[in-house]
């Protein structure tokens, strides 16, 4: 063959070959997400539940941003900081776009490092710990939920509306609920109320009568526990048996939601907590997200469900807005936006710490037909509960 020839033929090979391959080359890449939640362990439900969130909130934009496929890899953290940091190595190894998760404030926190040092968005739905948006801050980390600081302000201030002089504190022995409780301990007293008594039983305590008894003889007018899970169920039946409540509110700081209220019974009514987000919040948007979320699941959303698909929702939407590919870019643009269509009413990001500042939400327990749950009773705007950034 002539030498012309088989050059001819060896350059139309290779035109085909690369224009079979262009639609490969411009093909974008799937958007990333890697999602370290506990699937196991004492949160399991949890993380369940926030998986439901974000898995209805992509579906509902197509399981498309920036026109790019929608990618999530779940992986458990058994409810365990050391096993949140091996699977979220394991990711932003691998190469994620975004970092999601976890639950617990310990996971978090280990995890934050990480993102930072990859230079990967982090976004926080759940774990309220201050320190995440306070002294453990990064550039890449962002809380779109509540933190402890401004739930402690919502108790602080029912106490005020209610004209209660004389509190009793209990707190799990524990460095995050001993805090909680000095937090509000000492907004309090600021307004005059006198501190009768505290106590602060070992977590995971199953009795306890001996501190009921101090606190009904102690004339207090209010009773505020700072506490989570089995230790507020044990809490709330043994005062509801010795009718503490007829005699004293009770209330904290996200003290009971409505599985909690399930599992405590007839203890919970009358009991007053701060709220995450709450399936009966009235706006538009809300009840949309509502309605979608019962066809999808049959059931109502929880408040970890709501606001992992509020937090996903959000950044989605500006990672869209921005146009870019850049995670540099899709940060500043978050550090400066607000969410008007919120689940929750309106959330405006700070810049100064990445910390979303929202309205809070006060509930009372109560009964609807043959069970038990919370109803919304008040609502404050995020210039009563937020302070300004240092």
């Amino acid at each position: 063959m002539p030498i012309f020839l088989r050059t001819a033929m060896a350059g139309a090979m290779l035109s085909t070959v690369l224009l079979a391959g262009a639609p490969m080359a411009s093909a974008q890449e799937p958007f990333r997400i890697g999602a370290v939640l506990p699937f196991s362990g004492a949160f399991g439900v949890l993380g369940q539940n926030m998986r439901r969130g974000v898995d209805l909130a992509i579906e509902e934009r197509g399981s498309k941003v920036l026109d790019r496929q929608i990618e999530v890899i779940w992986e458990d953290s058994e409810t365990k900081p050391q096993v949140a940091v091996q699977k979220t190595s394991r990711l932003l190894a691998a190469g994620i776009d975004t970092l999601f998760g976890a639950a617990s404030s310990g996971e978090t926190i280990a995890m934050m490092p990480l993102a930072a040092s990859s230079k990967v968005p982090h976004l926080v739905t759940m774990s309220a710990d201050d320190r995440i948006t306070g002294q453990h801050k990064t550039r890449y980390t962002f809380r779109t939920s509540n933190n402890l600081g401004m739930e402690n302000v919502l108790v602080a201030d029912q106490i005020k509306a209610d004209g209660l002089k004389k509190v009793y504190g209990v707190a799990a022995d524990v460095g995050t609920t001993r805090e909680g409780w000095y937090h509000i301990r000492s907004l309090i007293s600021e307004n005059g109320v006198e501190i009768v008594g505290e106590d602060f039983p070992p977590i995971g305590s199953k009795d306890y009568a001996v501190i009921v008894d101090k606190i009904l003889k102690s004339g207090a007018d209010a009773v505020v526990f700072v506490g989570a899970g089995n230790d507020t169920i044990g809490f709330l039946k043994q005062s509801h048996e010795v009718g503490l409540g007829e005699k004293a509110r009770i209330m904290g700081p996200v003290l009971i939601d409505e599985t909690i209220a399930k599992a405590v019974g007839p203890g919970t009514v009358g009991v007053m907590s701060a709220l995450r987000y709450h399936a009966t919040l009235d706006n538009p948007e809300n009840k949309r997200f509502v309605e979608a979320y019962r066809a999808k699941y049959g059931e109502s959303p929880d408040w970890v469900a709501g606001e992992a698909y509020d937090g996903i929702s959000w950044w989605l939407d500006v990672v869209e807005q921005t146009g870019s590919d850049d995670p540099e870019a899709w940060i500043n643009a978050f550090a400066q936006s607000t969410r008007s269509n919120s689940i929750e009413g309106e959330k405006s990001m700070r810049a100064c710490d990445h910390q979303a500042a929202q309205g809070g939400i006060w509930g009372e327990g109560a009964k609807s037909g043959d069970d038990y749950g919370m109803t919304v009773t008040r609502l404050l705007p995020s210039t009563d509960v937020f302070v300004d950034c240092e």
